[in-house]
């Protein structure tokens, strides 16, 4: 009993770690590529509106990228004290992965990173877009290699077991990193990124805009160019996105069918299976309780025919399926999140098509409400991945309960408060910044870092404030 709860702490740890981990990359990854918009747009137009605004979010990335460096070191040590038998059988090829994120994206975007936040005034025009570039690379080079990795634990391929040892041996690089699910689950997260700084930009632009009205006054034009652009984003990207997915679903029918069979709560296989809406499943039971069903749709969905098999988890041992509550749910909270993206960018672009793009208080509201539905539909996603494919930590060839190290109920109780207080502490406070700062609205004329010295600064309707002085 003592062991199996301490599996399930360290796992739950790592889930935390991971969970608070997440957004801050994605955050990076979709408002980095937002930054070199705005400056290459500024630099083709000599508009300062894409300047200020390019300062303006500057500031918030330099916050979302410390934050996210500082979530991420923790979890090196976890694969060491919490993981060891995974990291000493599976290191042979994802530890050489991680590694060549180090030396590649972590080198790269810190050797740009200071002249895009400084830079500014100290360098050339091009040269500092060039920086710009260089960091937002540096991240989806970073996206890359992690997915990679993770990817492989999903769909491993390329390698051999070294006999006595357990330990996975490379045999074929071009196959590790290229696995089945790799190119499918790259793309998905790329979007998601996009995405959920899209809804991000877009909610602060509608929350000022709202507070303009309410004054009696028209919203600046920073604000309503990058309210237009990020409704751009939404309408463009939201049904990108569920291109990809039902990509990747196909791709998850094919290498991970127990997956597939949780995430949809079947538990007969059959060929012309339809779609449960929503249900209770039960692992005990074998069964989903009060299934919402539509007819001939989960064929279609998930192989494009009304007579296509879809597998059942009675095809799989008990100890080989995952847990499917917990998969059910979280699918479809990302589903309806994503279908709810969908239908904002397209209410954006009728809105924007009578001339009343700026105009609608209800659009406006709404996208405000919208602000977190981009994280929370890529966490509820990492959620259904993740968990979808226990009980392996490399699917179909080592276990979890055979990746944890020998580890004592205590010390981890003790270790899992111990994070969970000083995260929320730490995090707590670098959130608290970050909404101050987007309570500032962007003006024409936004200070660089590098001229004011800070990278957060207080204002007030247009009046300047004392600076925030902070460790930067």
């Amino acid at each position: 009993m003592s062991s199996a709860t301490a599996l399930l702490l360290a796992r739950w740890q790592f889930a935390f770690t991971v969970g608070f981990h997440i957004v801050f990359p994605a955050f990076s990854i979709g408002l980095a590529a937002f930054l070199v918009v705005l400056e290459g747009n500024w630099l083709r137009t000599g508009r300062e509106v894409y300047l200020s605004l390019y300062r303006y979010w500057l500031k918030v990335f330099s916050l979302v990228f410390g934050m996210g460096v500082v979530s991420g070191l923790v979890m090196s040590y976890e694969f060491g004290t919490n993981w060891s038998v995974f990291s000493r059988k599976a290191g042979p090829i994802t530890g050489v992965l991680l590694s060549y994120e180090v030396m590649t994206a972590f080198f790269l975007e810190a050797g740009f990173l200071g002249v895009m936040l400084f830079g500014m005034n100290r360098v050339g025009k091009g040269l500092h877009f060039a920086a710009t570039c260089m960091v937002s690379f540096g991240t989806l080079v970073s996206m890359t290699w992690i997915l990679a990795s993770n990817s492989w634990m999903q769909t491993p391929q390329g390698f051999s077991i070294e006999p006595g040892t357990g330990r996975f041996l490379p045999e074929n690089w071009t196959a590790i990193i290229f696995n089945p699910s790799f190119p499918y689950r790259l793309l998905h997260m790329g979007l998601a990124a996009f995405l959920s700084v899209a809804f991000v930009v877009g909610a602060t632009a509608a929350w000022h805009m709202l507070a303009a009205r309410r004054r009696g006054e028209k919203a600046s034009e920073p604000v309503r160019v990058m309210f237009s652009m990020a409704m751009w984003m939404a309408t463009i990207v939201a049904p990108a996105q569920l291109v990809a997915g039902d990509m990747h679903g196909l791709n998850t029918l094919k290498y991970q069918p127990a997956k597939i069979a949780a995430m949809e709560g079947d538990w007969e296989t059959e060929d012309h299976a339809p779609e449960l809406l929503f249900g209770i499943p039960s692992m005990e039971e074998e069964r989903t309780n009060y299934a919402v069903k539509v007819p001939l749709l989960g064929s279609l969905i998930l192989t494009h025919s009304l007579d296509g098999k879809v597998p059942g988890l009675k095809d799989f041992p008990k100890e080989d399926r995952p847990p499917s509550y917990v998969v059910f749910f979280s699918f479809r909270i990302m589903v309806a999140l994503g279908l709810l993206m969908i239908g904002v960018g397209l209410w954006s672009l009728f809105a924007r098509l009578r001339g009343r793009l700026y105009d609608s208080p209800l659009l406006l509201r709404a996208a405000v409400l919208m602000a977190p539905a981009g994280f929370l539909a890529l966490l509820c996603g990492w959620v259904t991945t993740e968990v979808g494919r226990q009980p392996w930590t490399v699917y179909g060839q080592l276990r979890t309960e055979h990746s944890v190290s020998p580890i004592m109920l205590p010390s981890m109780a003790i270790s899992m408060t111990a994070f969970v207080v000083c995260y929320f502490f730490v995090f707590g406070t670098g959130l608290i910044l970050l909404v101050r700062t987007l309570r500032q609205s962007p003006v024409l004329g936004e200070p660089a870092p590098d001229e004011t010295g800070d990278l957060i600064g207080q204002r007030s309707h247009g009046h300047e404030a004392e600076a925030i002085k902070g460790g930067y």
